[in-house]
């Protein structure tokens, strides 16, 4: 069926990527929306968006009526909330409309990966051994790994290590497989530790060709959910790559595949076998990087299968050159086990002379709430070969201007740096063994530099503002009065700041360092101190400072002249370590616990997170109940 305009189930990056080709394609988009995402870029990149009420984005009637309304004949589900829902998707079908993606039975034959896994066995694809009932865990053997039976992103997904943890983690990942994809079925499979996460990019069309566009690898892995994704793998060869290729392609073959997919596999670094996981019936976040690699744009290839064409290549058609490296930029805290984080971006640029893709649905403003996944952007680099690639995805995060909401960034450019993500040593322990540093790495001696050109940024901004004697140098003076001074704080600790301007019109600061201004303007300022020079961008709001040096963003916070004392911690104070809605309590008041006892589950952005004891003691208050939601920093309990 021929259309020229679709609606796009989805939002963020990933419906800002289908605008792109849509508007190439010369069809044109329609978005949802919900309030939350009233001022959200892919909203305004559509050419008529619908707001949604009471259900949002996982409301299948409000999204099939929306698209009645406005005309869409087609609907592309991008991926997560209702890509791999059968049900949906038979839905749009039944109203006439053209589902973009792979046919309803498909998708509920592969979503469920008990299903999944029964088919691969028939096609003779290797399976790791699994068992759907928790009595039977003890045969299989420790470590285990649960897996939510109707869906994948990490949730519902719980290591266990020995069998006191088996019961816990059970009931945890029910809960969380439930709230995320309505359905609370779980299996356990062996947990491989040393391995590598290699997937395989099918495409087929409703003639029954299908082909496979090479492998990426995701290993590299933070609470189960992929951050750096790369194709192609460094470990994969040739003779892998075809048999693995084979493998994906008999089994899309098998049950008709039709429109991108992706069969995942597990592959042990140790012997080279590899093993079936599961098959997504959806685009993934990653496809940008087989993109580059092949020159093949996905979402293109989606919209021409779904309005009936045929592929116009074979396999031995598809070439792959270079080397394509993505990272996902999160909203979280490496420092705080990567829980996610909240707030409002008051920075959000990139450097265009840095050679990267930028997929994102975010910009300077945007609000980051806890109602979605946390992941701002995805970077992809491409070069001929794996370490050039690796070095400008390096280089354009470093040389990027974000701020106002913690992120990985830091942590990801230290991933990237690393000799062994260099040497492709990047099997799923990447994190745990590398242990690359979670936080920018300031030069020694350079935060000195980052203050005296917020100071000098400051009373620059000061200076233009002042509606009195404007003409005068800040800090002018015909005696001899005390310099100026102002204090940060940069990862708490305090920075005074003392200097006084000369008659050349530089700076001398109170620990004999000088610094001139060559240039300024509303973004930045151009100085010289110490001999080092470069062009600083500037983001100011109410009492941060966001400085941009040659190795990354520094966020300092500016310490009022006259600070109000403000309440005590608590003492034993069992604090929120981040934004989120109480789910369960595991104590009541006047429980002895121990260092290491879940006291509270919290969610948020549809991933739990267990808060436990620092050390024994007992409950003395709790003032918290079920369902509550509570802030970041927020006190829970008293644990005396």
């Amino acid at each position: 069926m021929i259309f020229n305009s679709i609606l796009i189930a989805n939002r963020g990056e990933i419906a800002c990527r289908i605008i792109k080709t849509a508007k190439e394609m010369g069809i044109r988009s329609v978005a949802v929306y919900v309030n939350a995402d009233k001022d959200a870029l892919f909203v305004k990149q559509a050419d008529q968006s619908v707001r949604l009420k009471d259900g949002g984005y996982l409301d299948g009637n409000q999204i099939i009526d929306a698209a009645i309304k406005t005309g869409a004949q087609a609907i592309h589900p991008g991926y997560g909330f209702l890509s791999e829902n059968s049900s949906f998707a038979r839905k749009v079908k039944k109203e006439g409309l053209v589902w973009i993606g792979p046919s309803p039975h498909v998708i509920s034959v592969m979503g469920d990966k008990l299903k999944a896994k029964e088919l691969a066995i028939k096609a003779n694809v290797p399976t790791l051994p699994m068992t759907s009932n928790p009595k039977e865990a003890n045969k299989i053997g420790y470590p285990l790994l649960i897996k939510a039976a109707a869906g994948g992103g990490g949730k519902g997904m719980r290591i266990v290590n020995k069998s006191s943890e088996l019961k816990d983690s059970i009931i945890s990942a029910q809960r969380e497989a439930l709230n995320g994809f309505n359905d609370e079925r779980i299996f356990i499979e062996r947990y491989v530790e040393k391995s590598r996460h290699i997937e395989i990019q099918i495409l087929g069309d409703s003639n029954g060709n299908v082909v496979h566009l090479g492998e990426r690898e995701c290993s590299i892995q933070r609470r189960h959910q992929k951050i750096i994704e790369e194709s192609p793998s460094p470990r994969v060869s040739e003779e892998i790559r075809n048999k693995m290729g084979d493998a994906a392609v008999k089994l899309a073959k098998q049950i008709k595949y039709e429109s991108a997919g992706t069969v995942e596999f597990l592959f042990d670094d140790k012997t080279g076998e590899f093993w079936f996981l599961e098959v997504n019936t959806r685009l993934q976040v990653e496809h940008p990087v087989t993109e580059e690699v092949t020159g093949i744009d996905l979402v293109s290839e989606q919209l021409k299968v779904a309005r009936g064409e045929e592929l116009k290549f074979s396999q031995e058609d598809i070439q792959w050159s270079g080397s394509s490296i993505e990272a996902r930029l999160y909203a979280e805290d490496p420092n705080n086990d990567f829980l996610p984080e909240i707030g409002t971006l008051i920075a959000f640029e990139k450097d265009n002379s840095a050679d990267a893709r930028w997929d994102t649905g975010v910009s300077r403003g945007t609000v980051v709430g806890t109602d979605f996944d946390p992941m701002l952007a995805k970077i992809i680099s491409y070069a001929p070969n794996r370490t050039d690639a690796a070095s400008k995805l390096a280089k354009a995060l470093e040389s990027a201007h974000i701020g106002g909401v913690k992120t990985n960034r830091d942590f990801l450019v230290n991933c990237l740096k690393s000799k062994e993500f260099i040497d492709g040593d990047t099997t799923t322990d990447f994190i745990d063994r590398v242990n690359p540093d979670r936080k920018l790495v300031i030069p020694d001696g350079s935060i000195h530099h980052v203050v005296a050109i917020a100071a000098l940024w400051i009373q620059e901004l000061n200076r233009k503002k002042s509606n009195v004697a404007s003409f005068m140098p800040s800090g002018w003076t015909n005696g001899r009065l005390p310099s100026q001074s102002i204090t940060f704080e940069y990862e708490n600790t305090d920075i005074k700041v003392e200097y006084q301007l000369q008659r050349d019109g530089s700076f001398k600061f109170s620990n004999g360092k000088t610094a001139l201004i060559y240039d300024k303007d509303e973004d930045g300022i151009d100085c010289v101190f110490d001999t080092e020079r470069h062009y600083a961008k500037v983001t100011m709001n109410t009492s941060n400072i966001l400085v941009h040096m040659p190795y990354g963003d520094v966020m300092l916070s500016i310490k009022p002249k006259f600070v109000i004392p403000g309440q005590e911690i608590t003492a034993g104070g069992l604090i929120a370590p981040m934004p989120g809605k109480v789910i369960d309590i595991k104590v009541n008041k006047g429980k002895k616990v121990q260092a290491g006892d879940t006291l509270v589950i919290l969610e948020a952005m549809k991933m739990e997170h267990s808060i436990k004891a620092s050390e024994d003691g007992t409950v003395s208050e709790l003032l918290i109940s079920v369902n509550d939601q509570v802030e970041n920093g927020a006190l829970l309990m008293v644990v005396k």
